[in-house]
């Protein structure tokens, strides 16, 4: 078990202690890097107190909502803990944010702006002449925003909201197995399809793309994902 320092920043006094505790909680949680590490992640109320600003009231009623979503678990006894899942529920996740992100890339071609579709090409072109495998850290964050642009381009509401409860533990993976067997140089390429496929509106090449893309990652933990056992 470890005590991780979470980034969290004082909140504001003008409403609502308890949602602006949720929220301040919730996107830390939505950063961390659950599992770069096998230790599990304890949130400890009395320092959460500390860095809010706030009583340990709305910070209890913070967690309950975010337990309610499935972001913490309350052990007795013992604590609060990020919640982890095993090796299973993480390739369930993948096989749903697969067919998920394909639907959003679908619906990114029929609607996505050419602004939007710019930034996307801009984020695979940041990359262009350069070794992602030298710049993983980088291109790791790179690889997290291009898909969380493909969910957001698609204008789906509700892709986005199942999507963020998914993000955590899809965030985790991603960034412990992008170093892995040089799936950052295999990543870019499948990005520059991605690309190539919404921009020319090709909506079934697309999602097929998006989907086989995220499967891969599906396969890989399958065969190397020791880290969640």
């Amino acid at each position: 078990m470890t005590y991780q320092d979470i980034n969290v920043k004082p909140i504001e006094t003008d409403s609502s202690f308890r949602m602006k505790a949720y929220r301040a909680l919730k996107a830390a949680i939505m950063e961390m890097d659950i599992y770069s590490h096998s230790e599990e992640i304890r949130l400890e109320e009395r320092q959460l107190s500390e860095k809010l600003g706030v009583s340990r009231t709305p910070i209890r009623e913070a967690m309950t909502l975010l337990e309610q979503e499935g972001f913490v678990r309350s052990v007795p006894r013992r604590g609060i803990f990020v919640v982890r899942k095993t090796k299973q529920e993480i390739l369930e996740m993948i096989t749903v944010w697969a067919a998920l992100e394909g639907m959003a890339a679908r619906l990114a071609c029929e609607i996505a702006s050419e602004a939007d579709i710019r930034k996307l090409r801009e984020n695979v072109q940041a990359f262009a002449n350069r070794d992602p495998e030298e710049f993983v850290s980088e291109y790791s964050e790179a690889n997290l925003a291009f898909h969380k642009l493909i969910i957001r381009m698609s204008g789906c509401e509700l892709i986005a909201q199942t999507t963020e409860s998914l993000f955590p533990h899809m965030r985790g993976v991603r960034k412990v197995t992008i170093g892995q067997d040089h799936r950052a140089q295999r990543s870019i390429l499948d990005h520059k399809r991605i690309v190539d496929a919404i921009e020319t509106r090709n909506a079934d090449l697309a999602e097929r793309l998006v989907r086989e893309h995220t499967l891969g990652l599906g396969r890989h933990v399958e065969e190397h994902g020791e880290f969640l056992n």
